[in-house]
């Protein structure tokens, strides 16, 4: 029986999306798979396999050394691929998986490339400007929205996979401010310092935030929402939205930043800090054996480049 790869993947893409898998994460996992799809529709011009040989698997392992000069670009379409033959093994429908004789070169660590501390304050100052001028109170609770956002990156070093679902009550009050806890199904939660800023910016979003919903008849948990221009729409601010926003931010201010950039640019300030590496990782939600050799290595051949700090001096007068 030839196997239907297009109807196949596509039932593993939704099984990723029913285990809770980002948007980002399945579509680039769609895109993974378009590669091998692209391989096959050059080499025997159909979509239907029945088997895929060693040969084969040679074959795609040249064809994608061709076509990416990235280690990484190739490790990541080879385990998408083996994910996928896994699937095909579980439903039963494939014998085994052939990408086991595949060899792939070990993971290579991007160099940082943080967003430098000018261009973050010229950001936080951009989006204080933004909630001043609002000329409603929806426009002022988005605005107030992204400076939490900002806070939540920059401050603590915050995916935008763990913001996209985090509940309000995940803001913590302390004495002396307040911490983000973070909670994932396959690890202890932990928790996060906000910087002293952030106490005030938040206790601006909790008043437009709670009365914005009143105004919109709608009820959410989560600590972000999205909206459209006239109203709330729904809790939580998926991956793609925060991407869109940062591209949005990037065109307006003219300057390099994305939410990686913003998160890689806390990184160094908790080291600027002095901040242990133990604690570092345990923040990052890393391992304990993540290297944060990347981040020392550079700052320690360019320092000036490389010097962060928290917000707290920064203000829009």
């Amino acid at each position: 029986m030839e196997l239907k790869l297009i109807e196949e993947q596509t039932l593993f893409l939704k099984n990723l999306e029913t285990q809770g898998k980002s948007f980002n994460t399945v579509k680039n996992y769609k895109a993974d798979l378009n590669c091998f799809n692209e391989f096959l529709a050059n080499k025997q011009k159909n979509l239907k396999i029945k088997s895929f040989t060693l040969t084969q698997v040679n074959e795609y392992s040249h064809y994608l050394n061709e076509k990416y000069g990235s280690p990484n670009s190739i490790r990541r379409r080879v385990q998408a691929l083996r994910l996928f033959f896994d699937f095909l093994i579980l439903k039963g429908v494939f014998p085994e998986n052939p990408l086991k004789k595949m060899a792939v070169s070990p993971k290579v660590l991007d160099v940082p490339r943080p967003t430098p501390f000018i261009q973050i304050t010229k950001f936080y100052q951009h989006l204080q400007k933004d909630l001043k001028h609002a000329e409603t109170p929806l426009a002022k609770c988005v605005a107030s929205r992204n400076i939490i956002l900002f806070h939540l990156i920059y401050g603590a070093g915050l995916k935008v996979s763990d913001l996209a679902s985090l509940p309000f009550p995940s803001i913590l009050k302390e004495k002396d401010g307040h911490r983000v806890l973070v909670q994932h199904p396959k690890r202890d939660p932990y928790s996060i310092p906000l910087p002293k800023l952030f106490s005030r910016d938040f206790k601006v979003y909790k008043e437009l935030y709670f009365e914005q919903m009143k105004t919109d008849s709608v009820e959410f948990d989560t600590l972000l929402f999205n909206s459209n221009p006239y109203r709330m729409i729904s809790g939580a601010l998926s991956p793609r939205g925060t991407e869109l926003l940062f591209e949005d931010w990037r065109k307006k201010l003219k300057i390099e930043i994305t939410a990686k950039s913003l998160r890689q640019s806390c990184i160094f300030k908790w080291i600027n800090l002095k901040i242990p590496d133990t604690t570092i990782k345990e923040w990052l939600g890393v391992a304990p054996n993540y290297t944060l050799e990347l981040y020392t290595d550079v700052l320690i051949k360019k320092p000036m480049d490389y010097v962060f700090s928290e917000m707290e001096a920064v203000h829009d007068s």
